[in-house]
């Protein structure tokens, strides 16, 4: 169940990923001061940690459940401070290296192509002409100007490449770190950055939530409705009630649950009323 919410919901944020754009990838997010572009970049490290965790050799035993991972030595200070830098340094290399590479490409192409100009006036008889050498070196510009167009078109700015490179980056994380699961024996003990001993599955229950919640303020920050999928809900809501059920005056569903107890959506005066009457408490993260 938890394997399939951390599928389900990774392929719905690829899909919504490979339609953003270049104001999209700047705009602000409800996680300040990262971008769109920054969060994406703290999701999809998030995501793959499983298969370097799977790569390295298992701890004897589990001492920490998902809930406890939320706990406030996650949340100091100096741990936002590197987690927030982190993002935004993951994205700036992402960024520099689809412009390196949409370049080099450019470059490429424009090299080929005159050559290809230059090899075609030499086999003409006609490029023995001063006329017909004009005639190929206008084909060779012509040519080398269609490369960058090309290269403008695909990225040789590095902006244009980087739309639809978040999502190509975010899949190839994901899908590296659910074939690890995948391969992994279901009893799995991994040690988490933190250095937390984790079973498998507890530990793929915070990605989950890593996720979806951070799907919520993409959601928020792209103007989109949310697109949270039915088994990421399922895993995300138990987790944070202890699989309890909201008091019934609430009448709040699943998504409603997340987003009021994550601080997503602000409690009103007669929920918190309801909430105190009926003594239902909820997973507070940092604490």
């Amino acid at each position: 169940m938890v394997r399939a919410a951390f599928r389900a919901e990774c392929v719905r944020l690829t899909d919504i990923l490979s339609e953003v754009d270049d104001a999209d990838l700047d705009r602000p997010t409800p996680c300040p001061p990262w971008t769109v572009r920054e969060l994406i970049a703290h999701v999809r490290t998030g995501a793959g940690r499983l298969a370097d965790m799977l790569a390295a050799s298992a701890p004897p035993r589990a001492e920490v459940d998902a809930a406890g991972y939320f706990g406030a030595a996650k949340f100091t200070p100096q741990v936002d401070a590197a987690r927030i830098d982190a993002a935004r340094s993951d994205a700036a290399r992402s960024e520099a290296a689809r412009s390196e590479a949409a370049w080099s490409e450019a470059a490429r192409s424009a090299a080929a192509r005159s050559e290809a100009a230059r090899s075609e006036a030499a086999r003409s008889e006609a490029a023995r002409s001063e006329a017909a050498w004009s005639e190929a070196a206008g084909i060779d510009a012509a040519r080398a100007e269609a490369a960058r167009s090309d290269a403008a078109r695909i990225g040789g700015d590095g902006r244009v490449a980087g739309r639809a490179a978040v999502a190509v980056e975010f899949e190839q994380a994901w899908q590296a770190a659910d074939a690890a699961v995948a391969d992994a024996p279901p009893d799995r003990v991994i040690r988490t950055r933190h250095g937390d001993a984790m079973s498998l599955t507890e530990f793929l229950r915070t990605r989950v939530v890593e996720v979806g919640v951070h799907g919520l303020d993409l959601a928020a920050a792209l103007g989109r409705p949310p697109w949270l999928t039915p088994q990421a809900e399922a895993v995300i809501a138990d987790l944070l009630t202890g699989g309890r059920p909201a008091p019934a005056g609430l009448r709040w569903d699943r998504l409603t649950v997340i987003r009021k107890t994550t601080g997503r959506e602000t409690l009103t005066v007669p929920e918190q009323a309801t909430i105190d009457a009926a003594g239902f408490r909820w997973l507070v993260f940092g604490r």
